[in-house]
């Protein structure tokens, strides 16, 4: 049984506020991944302690920070966007499902991956640190690459 939306707005609200396009369905997602040119980050947003004190603080700090940023950011929430999130992780694989997680895609193809075990338990600035880092590792090569 999904969570109640009431329960999760405000978390699902946080990266929404953000510009993270919500995929609440399964076409979503898919049109997401078929439909964008260049960098997808995929964000499985989550209820636990993690994804509240460092995982979205550390997305929104890495957003704000960072130059290079991905062409387009989409969010499915586990426990609640139930065939949305499995979607998504199908594009995760070889990587089992966690959450919260952030996937990268490069034209459908998942190039970067951050678990739960690389998020958990980590301050938010750390997690910013390294999200901008792979922000420059994996946004905008496609152009630098023609200059």
């Amino acid at each position: 049984m999904p969570y109640p939306e009431m329960m999760i707005q405000g978390m699902r609200q946080e990266l929404a506020n953000l510009g993270i396009e919500e995929t609440k369905t399964t076409e979503d997602v898919k049109s997401a991944v078929e439909n964008t040119d260049g960098t997808l980050m995929v964000v499985v947003n989550s209820v636990c302690g993690c994804a509240a004190g460092g995982v979205r603080p550390g997305i929104a700090m890495a957003l704000e920070n960072s130059e290079s940023k991905p062409d387009r950011s989409i969010t499915v929430f586990a426990g609640a966007d139930i065939d949305a999130t499995e979607t998504a992780r199908e594009h995760f694989a070889p990587y089992a499902p966690s959450s919260p997680s952030i996937g990268f895609l490069k034209n459908g193809k998942l190039v970067k991956m951050f678990e739960r075990k690389d998020l958990e338990g980590r301050p938010p600035q750390v997690i910013a640190q390294e999200l901008v880092a792979a922000f420059g590792e994996v946004c905008g090569k496609t152009e630098a690459a023609n200059n």
